[in-house]
């Protein structure tokens, strides 16, 4: 492997060192930056949907104030709806607002008796929600789609449906009664202009904004192509503006009177690459800066390092040569530098005693290699040993709990890639405290000894087999189509044990609870469990059985 010079060393730290500094502040600058760029885009997206609130809250506040007062006027108060002055009235307000596309009068069932350009008149409007709530007061309404009217009035020039917000007022007798409701249909589009115009005056200062109207779920109701979606407010702890999903957001209530139920905000947001542009390219700048900076250091930095460095150099030279045994090494022992001069000294001085004790280090090697090799096999043959002792159980010689866990997990991460299934097999020695009681631990010890040679007899290689605990015994089958399922297999570990002769004992009979691994698993304990139930149906039912 190829290795740097000092030089080199000294002139990537410095470069590096200087590089690392300048990109440093660079980004620390940039980052200020895009943080007071983000402060004041976000501060200007504020002023501007306030404006649009502000402007559109004023303008709600009029058209709802318009309505109720021409609902108190004398003449609807003397109870005659059919009065002419009443339609004199309504002509007056909608020739003075283009923005009221239907206004009419009706009676307390809903009936229509007067309206501008006789629209809906005779016609029921009992269903209607705007009629509805003018009956209990006043109302300004979310805006919908023309119902009644969208046969009745010219549709928009670019295809989209008519759509209206709804003003109403109760009309009152003079005892106080309702009689009536007033009710109006302004154009949405009259609502949108007055955003639009708001969010337009501003487009100068935060340019490529774009405004919205949200309803009191936070469901877009401006523009038309963003209808419907989910549009979160502003956390209440925020500075008044957000950024996410790659814009910088500010939401703004609209002001509406307190006598009605309609609750909207100006969602005002430009693109976030846009509102942080020119904070990038100041960040640019600084990195280009800090580049060349760092080239014009590294220049510098080398010819200083090759000042430093020859006289090592040199050394370092006449080193190699005494590695390589190679002639004419010669080490400086004068240099007006303290330090490289007395390295020089040193290494001639190590030179010689180095030469002088090679030979010795040579026999000595020759010697310890025979060791280390001796030394090496025992260990090998004690891991081996320790390798048996943890991983298999000392009275059985079959392979303890601790590795049974770990070939259960191996086994269940295997399904889980490939679907390869698997089984597990529970046994339990019968009556086996009984044997302890009756014959001594002893010849229970005896007693497991066999049963784990007659379980690995009647197992195949690939099984594992495993002292689960105490004289309970498991057994892994990676293996289970037929004819060797895992039934079959667990019947054949049973009748093995039944007709096996235990001295000193007699018979001995096992009970065995078989479980298979599912996909619905989420863990391995999850199979040991249902084996477990397995064998307790099968001590259940009398021992001595498969389940």
């Amino acid at each position: 492997m190829l290795k740097a010079s000092l030089r080199s060393h000294l002139t990537l730290w410095f470069a590096g060192l200087s590089l690392l500094t300048l990109l440093s502040v660079g980004f620390y600058v940039g980052h200020i930056a895009t943080e007071q760029m983000k402060q004041a885009s976000g501060n200007a997206l504020l002023s501007t949907a306030r404006s649009a609130a502000v402007l559109l809250g004023e303008q709600l506040r009029e058209r709802q104030l318009e309505v109720y007062l021409l609902s108190r006027a004398p003449h609807l108060e003397r109870g005659d709806l059919d009065n002419p002055l009443i339609l004199r009235s309504m002509q007056l307000r909608t020739q003075a607002r283009t923005e009221y596309a239907w206004m009419g009068v009706t009676d307390a069932s809903g009936q229509v008796h007067q309206a501008v350009n006789g629209l809906l008149v005779g016609q029921s409007v009992q269903a209607r929600p705007w009629f509805q709530a003018g009956l209990r007061g006043e109302y300004t309404g979310d805006p919908h789609e023309a119902v009644l009217l969208a046969k009745l009035l010219p549709g928009l020039p670019n295809g989209e449906p008519l759509r209206f917000i709804d003003f109403a007022a109760p009309i009152r007798n003079a005892e106080g009664q309702v009689i009536g409701v007033l009710g109006a249909h302004a154009h949405w589009n009259w609502v949108t202009r007055i955003v639009e115009s708001a969010a337009m005056s501003h487009k100068g200062v935060a340019p490529d904004i774009e405004a919205l109207i949200i309803d009191h779920d936070g469901k877009v109701l401006y523009p038309e192509a963003l209808v419907g979606q989910q549009l979160a407010a502003n956390d209440p702890a925020s500075p008044g503006w957000t950024a996410g999903n790659g814009y910088l957001t500010s939401v703004v209530t609209v002001p509406t009177p307190s006598s009605t139920a309609l609750s909207w905000s100006i969602a005002v947001r430009q693109p976030l690459d846009t509102a942080l542009q020119p904070a990038r390219l100041l960040l640019y700048k600084l990195l280009l800066l800090g580049v060349f900076a760092a080239v014009v250091f590294a220049l510098v930095a080398y010819y200083l390092a090759l000042y430093l460095s020859r006289p090592i150099e040199q050394l370092a030279h006449s080193a190699k040569q005494v590695q390589n045994n190679q002639p004419g090494a010669h080490f400086a022992l004068q240099h007006p530098v303290q330090e490289i001069a007395q390295l020089g000294q040193s290494i001639d001085a190590m030179t010689q005693s180095l030469l002088a004790k090679e030979r010795e280090l040579q026999d000595a090697n020759a010697s310890l290699e025979a060791t280390v090799a001796q030394r090496t096999a025992a260990l090998t043959q004690a891991n081996a040993e320790l390798m048996n002792l943890a991983t298999h159980d000392a009275l059985t010689g079959v392979y303890n709990r601790r590795r049974f866990d770990e070939k259960l997990t191996e086994y269940s991460l295997l399904f889980r890639r490939t679907g390869r299934p698997f089984a597990l097999l529970l046994i339990d020695a019968d009556h086996f405290k009984r044997i302890n009681d009756t014959h001594g631990h002893a010849v229970g010890d005896d007693v497991l000894r066999q049963l784990a040679q007659l379980i690995q007899l009647s197992t195949r290689a690939t099984d594992f087999v495993a002292r689960y605990g105490g004289e309970e015994f498991a057994v892994l089958l990676p293996e289970i189509a037929k004819p060797d399922t895992p039934e079959v297999v667990a019947e054949k570990i049973r009748t093995a044990v039944a007709d096996a002769l235990f001295p000193a004992v007699g018979d001995v009979t096992v009970s065995i609870g078989v479980g298979l691994a599912d996909p619905a698993d989420n863990h391995h304990t999850a199979l040991i469990k249902r084996a477990d139930q397995q064998l307790y149906q099968a001590k259940a039912a009398g021992r001595n059985q498969v389940a």
